[in-house]
């Protein structure tokens, strides 16, 4: 295969990069060798052999740091566990500064067109770290399969735990958004959540 063609494709399965971007990635990188390939090939050589999941939540860390500095936190709450679908989420929920329980990563979600089961999420790991918690926050992706997720965790963990208290994160109209501009769905789930002004 021509190297172009290899790299573009090896870019192109990031998530996040379409096939226009990966061109465009690719034929940067070939023509600056020297400077950013190289740079850009160390920082994966780096990370690749200094960084791991952790063990608890799964979230990206130091090897040396296992578990993250989250889970070694004792300042946070071990009865509220949020459970995303991405470690990539946790970084963007700590960056409200709104939660301070602990968190649990899926590693995917419930999607039968890529091929993705019940087998594929971190589920005997979830049902230990909930065995604990007062409450699970369901934090997953407004999508069909997101919400099929979220579906057959609750019926799990409530099985599991009858007694535990079960959420999801409000949904609604973004901020800095105009009802103009927001779907059915999402007004109706807006006007079900409205909370006290």
């Amino acid at each position: 295969m021509d190297p172009l063609a290899q790299l573009t494709t090896a870019l192109a399965r990031l998530p996040g990069i379409g096939r226009r971007t990966a061109d465009r990635l690719a034929v940067h990188l070939a023509r600056n060798p020297s400077t950013v390939a190289r740079e850009l090939a160390e920082a994966i050589t780096e990370a690749r052999q200094r960084l791991a999941a952790c063990k608890l939540c799964g979230s990206v860390t130091a090897k040396d740091e296992n578990p993250c500095r989250l889970c070694s936190d004792a300042r946070r709450d071990d009865a509220i566990l949020c459970v995303v679908e991405d470690p990539a989420d946790i970084a963007l929920l700590e960056r409200s500064g709104e939660y301070h329980g602990r968190y649990f990563a899926l590693m995917g979600k419930l999607s039968p067109m890529r091929g993705e089961g019940i087998g594929d999420l971190r589920l005997p790991a979830l049902l230990e770290r909930a065995a604990t918690a007062r409450e699970v926050v369901l934090a997953l992706n407004c999508d069909v399969e997101s919400e099929a997720t979220a579906a057959y965790l609750r019926h799990v963990l409530a099985r599991q735990q009858p007694d535990l208290k079960i959420s999801r994160l409000a949904l609604g109209i973004p901020a800095g958004s105009a009802i103009a501009f927001s779907d059915p769905v999402t007004l109706g789930r807006a006007i079900r959540g409205r909370t006290e002004a």
